[in-house]
């Protein structure tokens, strides 16, 4: 056999017996590496911790006993082109499993946020109209959430009720859609499951050229009081007039459940 041939199917039966053996310790690993560096929140809800790391351990002792068992393993010959597919397979596994561990993960932005749209979808259940009613009266308003402001604005836009009440709200910054010049989100993102059905929700902040000071996805707090809203295209009826807006770092925990 050419020196080349058997190079060939040297690589092919290394890639082929040990691709699906590597790329599921790739997920376990990089599973594992985020929980012990407390990013693991940054995918998922923290109910699902516990469960998600005994499945990685229960994964990683499988990858075990692949590694053991696949001693007998024969390679079926085959072209030119399925070798070369199948090494640029591995070439990519061996990418995307660097990728994680060394690229940090990141939070979703206002991109995301733009393309679910603010508040349309990460409040509205019969939990968060009590727990708005139950805020009602507590008196300690400065201490209220994103989460609790905008369960509360979507129980009741009646200017009078929010009179005498100053809020305090820690959040990114993103546009609203129908008044970007005027109107920017102090926004979180809400996680039921996985980031992947994360909702964005915020509350509205009135400041006409805003981003001459303030770059979308800035981490600020905002305080200030709630108002009508004098934009006539803006999204939400009420909206924050600030009194101070304080830039700040992003939150370890940057989501909310």
């Amino acid at each position: 056999m050419l020196p080349d041939a058997k190079l060939s199917e040297a690589l092919r039966y290394w890639a082929e017996r040990w691709q699906g053996v590597l790329l599921s310790l790739v997920v376990v690993v990089a599973t594992l590496w985020l929980a012990l560096s407390g990013q693991l929140g940054l995918y998922i809800h923290p109910r699902y911790f516990v469960f998600t790391i005994a499945m990685a351990v229960i994964g990683l002792v499988l990858v075990g006993a692949g590694f053991a068992r696949r001693r007998g393993f024969e390679v079926e010959r085959t072209g030119r082109v399925a070798t070369t597919l199948t090494g640029v397979g591995v070439v990519l596994l061996v990418i995307m499993g660097v990728a994680m561990v060394v690229v940090p993960p990141t939070t979703l932005t206002s991109a995301t946020a733009t393309q679910r749209e603010v508040n349309s979808g990460g409040l509205g259940t019969e939990d968060d109209a009590d727990q708005a009613a139950a805020l009602i009266g507590t008196g300690d308003f400065e201490q209220l959430s994103v989460r609790e402001w905008v369960s509360l604005l979507a129980q009741s836009s009646d200017p009078g009720f929010y009179a005498d009440k100053t809020a305090q709200v820690t959040g990114f910054v993103t546009p609203d859609a129908k008044d970007p010049e005027n109107v920017f989100y102090v926004a979180r993102f809400v996680v039921t499951c996985c980031a992947v059905d994360a909702q964005p929700i915020g509350v509205p902040v009135y400041l006409p050229g805003w981003q001459a000071e303030y770059e979308i996805d800035d981490w600020v707090q905002v305080t200030g009081r709630f108002d009508p809203s004098v934009s006539a295209t803006a999204s939400d009826p009420l909206a924050i007039t600030p009194v101070e807006i304080l830039p700040v770092d992003q939150p370890k925990d940057p989501y909310v459940y």
